[in-house]
């Protein structure tokens, strides 16, 4: 992962592990990474190889929703694949009658 700023890390950096919110225990984007130690809740990371966090690899554990896709050609992007809502993940949820 990048800060989105741009540039490279700054000389005051320290090396972290980056983990997502799912897998509890080898959920791992990146091992020992140098990243500013100015970064804040909220700030944004680029993460060029997603492994089970892009779309193909994806699933609804956990109830989680699934990332929109977003095609990026230089400084042009658009929307691919919405981002999932919670109706979008139920509709297909019934109760059968006489349960």
């Amino acid at each position: 992962p990048s800060p989105t700023r741009g540039g490279n890390p700054p000389p005051k950096s320290c090396a972290v592990d980056v983990v997502g919110p799912i897998c509890e225990s080898g959920d791992f984007l990146a091992k020992d990474r140098p990243l500013p130690k100015d970064l804040k809740s909220g700030d944004l990371l680029a993460v060029f190889s997603a492994g089970a966090y892009g779309r193909t690899m994806s699933s609804n554990y956990n109830t989680r929703l699934m990332a929109p896709e977003i095609v990026v050609n230089g400084s042009t992007f658009a929307v691919a694949t919405r981002r999932q809502t919670y109706a979008d993940v139920l509709a297909c949820e019934r109760v059968p009658k006489g349960i």
